[in-house]
């Protein structure tokens, strides 16, 4: 069984920055990408960020400049650091791995339970 435990969301002003955290626990073998989605009210749910094992790092066109994931392999954790938030990037916000539990066998993609990003303005 696989966890993904996000956290750092909040209440944050125009202009401030937020870090959020994504950590995995359970039976893990490996991770592969990373990656950081958002879900306003009444919205579908985008892409914002993604990281390949290696580091190749992928934005939306609406956060690239402001936000930079980054991931720590040896704590199976992935980050967002959000700057120059705009009231436009209140969502809910989930992050989610491709993780194989053994080293036979497919990849699964999980997804956090979500954390709350109001940016007011």
């Amino acid at each position: 069984q696989v966890q993904l435990v996000e956290s750092g969301g909040g209440l944050v002003r125009a202009g401030g920055s937020l870090r959020l955290s994504c950590a995995a626990s359970g039976s893990i073998f490996a991770i592969n990408g990373m990656g950081w989605s958002r879900q306003a009210p009444g919205k579908q749910r985008e892409l914002v960020a993604h990281i390949t094992s290696i580091g190749t790092t992928d934005y939306a066109d609406s956060v690239k400049g402001r936000f930079t994931i980054s991931r720590d392999n040896a704590k199976n954790m992935v980050y967002l650091q959000m700057d120059s938030l705009k009231p436009e990037d209140t969502a809910v916000y989930y992050c989610k791995m491709g993780i194989k539990a053994r080293m036979v066998g497919a990849e699964a993609l999980y997804w956090g339970q979500g954390t709350q990003v109001t940016v007011s303005s």
